[in-house]
């Protein structure tokens, strides 16, 4: 089975704060934008639903009011999430993060911290979801921070072609899509990345 990233150049604040925001706005205004892609996400997870699962829908107007939650469906809320990450940000090219096989984000990271790569890791994108959302393991959550990408930014651009040579070619590709991650939180100013792995 492969996984894949999903990345926004977004304001994690912004975002996070939306949870438990009881914005009724911007709910309706992102049922709004993501219809078709609900629409879509229900059929594809019909037979959850019918077992008891909130509708894409339903989950997102839970994670704007904050719960209630149903843990043994926690997946519906992380990806409702998704959708207000996806509403308040940008989403950014992820090639060779789409498929991918297990311990490939394992991999990079070695690459990246072999170069002095340090203020990132592309495993943070496994972890769970920010409380209050309930932890699942799919889709898996993590942030980047404006601070943090500058700085493995600055890392990037200290590393010798000697060093990049001591890398395979694939590990280099990926490293240098991150790159291209990082300028994209450079130039929006102040933003940064958050990313769900499924």
């Amino acid at each position: 089975m492969g996984f894949s990233l999903t990345l926004y150049v977004v304001d994690p604040a912004t975002t996070q704060n939306a949870i438990g925001s009881e914005d009724v706005r911007m709910r309706r205004a992102i049922g709004g934008r993501f219809k078709r892609e609900m629409a879509s996400d229900d059929d594809y997870f019909a037979s959850s639903i019918a077992d008891g699962a909130p509708t894409r829908y339903e989950a997102l107007t839970a994670v704007v009011d904050g719960g209630p939650f149903q843990k043994h469906h926690a997946f519906q809320y992380g990806y409702a999430y998704r959708m207000i990450c996806a509403f308040h940000g940008r989403t950014i090219y992820t090639s060779n993060f789409a498929p991918f096989r297990s311990g490939w984000l394992e991999r990079v990271d070695e690459g990246l911290k072999s170069l002095g790569i340090t203020a990132v890791q592309t495993t943070e994108f496994g972890h769970g979801l920010p409380s209050p959302l309930p932890y699942t393991d799919l889709p898996g959550h993590g942030v980047w921070s404006a601070a943090d990408c500058a700085t493995a930014l600055e890392q990037y651009e200290a590393v010798t072609e000697d060093q990049f040579a001591g890398l395979d070619r694939e590990v280099r590709d990926a490293v240098d899509e991150a790159a291209t991650w990082l300028r994209a939180a450079r130039a929006a100013e102040g933003r940064g990345i958050v990313g769900f792995m499924s």
